[in-house]
Order: structure tokens, then sequence, then C-alpha cells
């Protein structure tokens, strides 16, 4: 069993039904899918950095709130 990121397994599935035509969607679901997992690392890095209590209480927890939604995976 592989836990391969839906939007990758989407852009598998894209390219085999499609060969031709769905070749640029296929490699646009994995350029956004490739950005996305730099932008969660960067905000993974953010949030374990030091700031004060005042940004912590809003921002952070937005943070937090948007890591955990992405790192959810759909069944």
């Amino acid at each position: 069993m592989t836990t391969q990121p839906e939007a990758l397994r989407l852009a598998d599935e894209i390219q085999r039904r499609f060969p031709k035509s769905g070749k640029e969607a296929a490699d646009e679901l994995r350029r956004l899918h490739e950005s996305h997992q730099e932008l969660l690392a960067a905000l993974k890095a953010l949030v374990k950095a030091d700031a004060p209590d005042f940004i912590k209480s809003s921002i952070w927890q937005q943070a937090f709130v948007a890591i955990n939604k992405a790192e959810k995976t759909t069944p």
C-alpha cells in the first residue's frame, strides 16, 4: 500500500486516461503539489520560530489551523 498524495495520484490518473491532452493538467497538479509542500515546510518552520506573545495569539493559531488542514489526507 502506498501513501501517495492525492494530487499526485490524480495527476497520474489524468495522464493515464488522457495521454496527450491530460499532460498539461497533470504537470500543473504536480507543480502545485510541489509548491504546496514547500509552502507547508516554510510555514512549519515559521511556527517553530520564536515570536512575541501578541503575534502567537492570532497569527500562530491561523498557521496551526492551516498546517492541520493541509496535512489531512482524503480517505
